[in-house]
């Protein structure tokens, strides 16, 4: 049985409008959440030698933007990346390379016309988790 989880569709757009401003490379990121149910997108740079179908986050960034999470006391929620030109599938390096086993994966896909794909998974073990992923 999949875990439903919702977000605000507030949050939805946001992560939508990053990755159509840079519509030919993956965008990436974190995701914070507070005890109110608040969230707040911290882009990261993607600094991978193929951003149209890798990403990778640049590491000071990361470090800064999990520092400010920490210092806010918020709680990190969700990883977020683009696919440009693929579902929102998770690939073996999106498995290989889940570092955060209790944050939720966020992929949002750009190869649709017109239809918002943004799914979520759990990386655990080396399984793929599905999740349900509702926009309120």
């Amino acid at each position: 049985m999949n875990q439903t989880i919702i977000i605000p569709r507030t949050l939805a757009n946001r992560l939508l409008t990053l990755a159509q401003l840079t519509p030919d490379i993956e965008i990436c990121g974190l995701i914070s959440k507070t005890n109110e149910e608040k969230f707040q997108v911290y882009p990261v740079d993607n600094i991978a030698n193929d951003k149209n179908c890798v990403f990778e986050m640049q590491p000071e960034q990361q470090i800064n933007a999990f520092k400010l999470i920490r210092e806010k006391q918020q709680n990190l929620f969700a990883i977020y990346h683009s696919h440009p030109s693929s579902e929102a599938i998770p690939s073996k390096k999106d498995l290989d390379d889940a570092a955060y086993k209790d944050a939720l994966n966020i992929i949002i896909s750009l190869s649709t016309k017109g239809v918002l794909d943004m799914r979520g998974y759990f990386y655990k073990n080396n399984t793929i988790e599905t999740v349900d992923l509702i926009i309120d």
